[in-house]
């Protein structure tokens, strides 16, 4: 139970892109053994749609992708066209048995990351849109 009151939470959107528990173990396997990594959400073709992990800095992150968070200190990208039809989710980044996609780092651990979402409410969504909204254009 936190001190949090309802009108707290409505002040504070919630996060665009969340981790399992499972999923933040393995994270930090991954960072203990490749040192920082990045995650891409994938929009499809040989991966499906398979939340993508790679070591920082080798994979080049595309003018047009957006930043949905950090999930273990590991910070999250998905393509802007992903993202125009998945805005009104929320991404929850988990861990189920299985082969990781052929590029990721979870290949080879008998484990692979799997994006499960769920859709943000209207009074959620609107928060969300007004953060951005009130970003500062640079």
């Amino acid at each position: 139970m936190t001190d949090r009151t309802r009108a707290d939470d409505a002040e504070v959107p919630p996060a665009r892109v969340l981790a399992t528990p499972a999923a933040l173990d393995l994270i930090a396997e991954l960072k203990e053994r490749h040192g920082p990594v990045l995650f891409h959400q994938s929009g499809g073709c040989c991966d499906g749609s398979s939340p993508m992990c790679y070591p920082l800095g080798e994979f080049i992150i595309g003018e047009r992708d957006v930043l949905l968070g950090e999930i273990g200190g590991a910070p999250v990208y998905i393509g802007a066209d992903q993202f125009e039809a998945w805005r009104h989710t929320q991404l929850v980044i988990d861990v189920v048995p299985g082969r990781g996609s052929m590029f990721s780092l979870d290949n080879g651990t008998e484990r692979r990351f799997l994006t499960r979402s769920r859709a943000f409410t209207g009074e959620e969504l609107c928060g969300i849109e007004q953060r951005v909204s009130a970003a500062p254009v640079s």
